[in-house]
């Protein structure tokens, strides 16, 4: 069935991953099937989105930053976004990596740089829905239950930053609200529904293709608890 071809080309049109289709001809594209090169574009469109979440993150909560002396959003990024994450975690997090530091980010007792807490967290649990692969070939394999766990983490996520809240009463985080004249700032949300729906149907095209079911779940947006990936 053809189903996820027709899926793939209405979320490039939606996201903009067409674009990346003109890129010049590889010769190691010889060893890549279709689903291989849609993995592929998708990676990249993730982490774009990942990056651009980090950067508006750090300048809605400068304070953040400023935790760790000499820190800057550049430095920030470049930790987050390699493909050389260190293999016992960040030292800063103590030595906790991906999924592992989403509790921590959202809670009150937590005293570092929440922002980067939450974004390792983040770049962390996609990488590892992709088996921490920036592109693949025909021999390589994806977890479509991956794919899709990570995507309703990523809506815990976003329901969490507009409602946790310290013993005060204040926001975690900062990110919806309300821009100049008063015209609501919903960019946070747009971000973080875009990577939702790019897991959503990746992970749909991959049981579609490999003939694999997705195990539905439900879950409690206010639990700290998130599903392993």
């Amino acid at each position: 069935m053809m189903r996820w071809v027709w899926m793939s080309v209405l979320l490039l049109s939606l996201t903009g991953c067409a674009q990346k289709l003109g890129r010049p001809f590889d010769i190691k594209n010889l060893a890549k099937s279709d689903m291989d090169l849609i993995t592929d574009i998708h990676i990249a469109e993730i982490r774009d989105l990942s990056e651009a979440l980090i950067v508006k993150l750090y300048k809605r909560n400068p304070h953040e930053l400023k935790k760790v002396p000499g820190m800057t959003i550049e430095k920030r990024v470049a930790q987050l976004m390699t493909t050389e994450r260190p293999d016992n975690g960040f030292r800063e997090l103590g030595g906790m990596d991906g999924i592992a530091l989403l509790p921590l980010a959202f809670s009150s007792e937590f005293e570092g740089d929440r922002v980067f807490a939450l974004m390792a967290g983040v770049t962390g649990m996609i990488s590892a829905s992709y088996n921490h692969q920036l592109e693949f070939f025909l021999l390589d394999d994806i977890d479509q239950q991956k794919l899709y766990n990570s995507a309703r983490n990523l809506e815990k996520i976003a329901w969490l930053l507009n409602n946790e809240k310290d013993d005060n009463g204040q926001l975690l985080l900062l990110s919806n609200g309300m821009g100049k004249n008063g015209v609501p700032n919903y960019s946070y949300e747009r971000l973080l529904s875009q990577m939702i729906i790019i897991q959503d149907m990746m992970a749909v095209m991959v049981a579609d293709s490999t003939n694999r079911n997705i195990n539905q779940v439900v879950h409690s947006m206010a639990s700290m608890t998130f599903f392993p990936i």
